[in-house]
């Protein structure tokens, strides 16, 4: 079976639950977007001391700008004296920085919905990303398509709230702002058409995440030949999760079907997304 990799709410959440999956997905602060929690270097030093031997991913999956590069150099420079399983990266400049820096370090192709075909994998592979974090807009049958075809380590998102977009404009806020709405809440949600997309305004803009939690769990036991799946722990509690975890560890061919209504009963907001669903794109009106 696939290793299972979490990216955690809080702090505790890593300890808790270290001695039940394989390794976790951890972000820099100023660095990374579309995560529960960030940390400084000196925390994941720790952190990474204390859980001896875990597979610890590094996303620093934020589009850079060039107020960020020489941070990120630094950062870099500090990772790569870690113990460190590879860092995910969005912005190009991460390969290019790695070359010019030596990094002994693989490289995490994460382009959220860009990671969806093995060429352009491969194309990357090329380049040194030797893992792939695949977009979860993509079907089972794709998923698996791609794995036949590339040298590339795969990570696949397999539960939890799925970021779908994100914007460096402060939409939120700005909202608040004009309408005069004293309201400092962590998260806001967007209804629309019955469904609610839970919404984040921070230090790095706004991201929007799915309305309805990925629920892969009967998909699992098909993904023997993937490296990783990756379960996301964002606004869920610890409770839940934990029991999400467990699951996860005891499924099994007879069991999936009955563990995936159980989580479904869980959340009632639980679906397969695009797992057995292809995206059709259908022209408007004949426009």
């Amino acid at each position: 079976m696939p290793k299972k990799l979490i990216i955690p709410s809080n702090i505790e959440s890593i300890y808790n639950f270290n001695g039940k999956v394989e390794g976790f997905i951890l972000g820099i602060k100023d660095l990374s977007i579309n995560l529960p929690c960030y940390f400084s270097l000196e925390e994941i030093a720790k952190i990474i001391k204390d859980l001896k031997g875990k597979d610890i991913f590094i996303s620093l999956n934020k589009n850079m700008h060039n107020s960020d590069l020489n941070l990120l150099e630094e950062v870099l420079t500090e990772l790569n004296k870690l113990n460190i399983k590879g860092i995910i990266y969005y912005d190009a400049s991460i390969v290019n920085i790695a070359k010019k820096l030596n990094l002994n370090i693989d490289l995490v192709w994460g382009q959220e919905h860009m990671t969806t075909n093995y060429l352009t994998i491969n194309y990357w592979y090329d380049f040194g990303a030797k893992y792939t974090l695949i977009s979860p807009d993509i079907t089972l049958d794709e998923i698996l398509e791609i794995s036949k075809s590339t040298k590339s380590k795969l990570l696949v998102p397999i539960f939890g709230y799925m970021p779908i977009f994100t914007s460096y404009r402060h939409i939120v806020d700005n909202y608040l702002k004009t309408f005069n709405i004293d309201d400092k809440s962590a998260k806001y949600l967007i209804e629309k058409e019955g469904k609610s997309y839970p919404i984040v305004d921070d230090n790095n803009g706004t991201s929007v995440y799915s309305s309805n939690i990925l629920n892969g769990i009967e998909e699992y036991s098909e993904l023997n030949n993937i490296d990783y799946v990756v379960l996301n722990s964002y606004n869920i509690s610890d409770k839940d999760f934990n029991v999400v975890i467990d699951l996860f560890n005891s499924v099994n061919s007879e069991n999936k079907n009955l563990y995936y209504e159980k989580i479904n009963e869980m959340f009632k907001n639980a679906d397969k997304g695009f797992l057995l669903k292809e995206t059709i794109y259908k022209v408007k009106n004949n426009d």
